[in-house]
């Protein structure tokens, strides 16, 4: 139970996620592959709109609204600007994310053919097109975060960009990508898959949370707490990702299922079985909604609804 379960009705999720997500989706459509020649656009945009969970922009809104619930100057005048950054932090995350797909699902990497239900951008569009459509996701994402003709702080753009940059670097996503790359046949410990997982999969994931936090000035104390939920559902993310590789079929997943034992992949299914992997995402779950009991914030609905959201979804 969160802090906010007992001060607050009952959170409609799917109202709340449609009515951010319409957001998000507009903003996206809007900003994404304006302008850029040659046919680019158009592979930027095959690999961001018209698919995904959007769990990461949503994140960042979450964490932001909590933040803001916590605020004594909710309803300030520079509400506005925090409003644009925690919408451009949004979208500057799914940025990260997309590009990072691409990147993967490429023939020196993953080489998948599938990805979010349709064939992957490499396969549309060509190799060379898909590198450069992630090359210039990545670069987009930042020029998001740092507007002209903005409200919004020079102080708080450059913030968001050391967070971005930090979970989608070496000490973050792709370091993770890194260390997965190494361990292909490699007999892990658990402690060594838990910390690829947190950089590869969950760095991301809890940046999202934390650039949210930030837009929404949490105080330091609900900061940290908010940055252990978003690092115990990061985790639960990867954990419930090899779960599903097992027990889904590709058609549910809108990806390839079953790649990693076939690429002889470290997993948790492979390291701790099923059922003991099963028990350890519901233990990641517990962790997230303790952290978000010790944030103090007054409403923490959303972000309690997309970790339960996380581990219990089938896809």
């Amino acid at each position: 139970m969160t802090s906010s379960t007992a001060l607050n009705p009952p959170l409609d999720t799917n109202l709340w996620s449609q009515n951010h997500l319409a957001h998000v989706e507009q903003a996206l459509t809007l900003w994404v592959g304006d302008g850029a020649p040659a046919g680019l656009g158009d592979a930027m945009r095959y690999a961001v709109l018209d698919g995904g969970k959007r769990l990461r922009p949503l994140l960042v809104l979450a964490a932001y609204e909590a933040a803001r619930s916590g605020s004594s100057d909710s309803a300030a005048p520079e509400g506005a600007a925090l409003d644009e950054a925690a919408l451009r932090a949004a979208c500057a995350v799914e940025l990260i994310h997309a590009y990072s797909l691409v990147h993967d699902d490429m023939p020196c990497m993953d080489n998948d053919v599938l990805r979010r239900g349709k064939p992957t951008v490499h396969v549309q569009f060509g190799e060379a097109q898909a590198l450069l459509a992630g090359d210039a996701l990545q670069a987009f994402a930042f020029e998001l975060l740092t507007p002209d003709n903005t409200l919004i702080p020079a102080a708080t753009q450059a913030a968001l960009c050391r967070l971005l940059a930090r979970a989608a670097g070496s000490a973050g996503m792709a370091g993770g990508q890194a260390i997965d790359l190494a361990s292909v046949g490699v007999a892990l410990t658990e402690a060594q898959l838990r910390q690829m997982h947190r950089l590869k999969t969950g760095a991301l994931l809890q940046g999202s949370v934390l650039m949210g936090a930030l837009c929404g000035h949490a105080a330091p104390a609900a900061y940290e707490a908010l940055s252990d939920y978003g690092a115990a559902m990061g985790l639960a993310f990867q954990v419930v990702d090899d779960i599903l590789d097992v027990v889904a079929d590709s058609a549910t997943l809108g990806k390839t299922a079953g790649k990693d034992a076939a690429a002889d992949k470290p997993t948790y299914v492979s390291l701790l079985g099923l059922e003991r992997a099963q028990a350890y995402a519901q233990e990641l779950l517990a962790e997230a909604h303790a952290a978000l009991g010790r944030s103090g914030l007054p409403d923490t609905r959303a972000l309690a609804a997309l970790a339960d959201m996380v581990v219990r979804r089938s896809h």
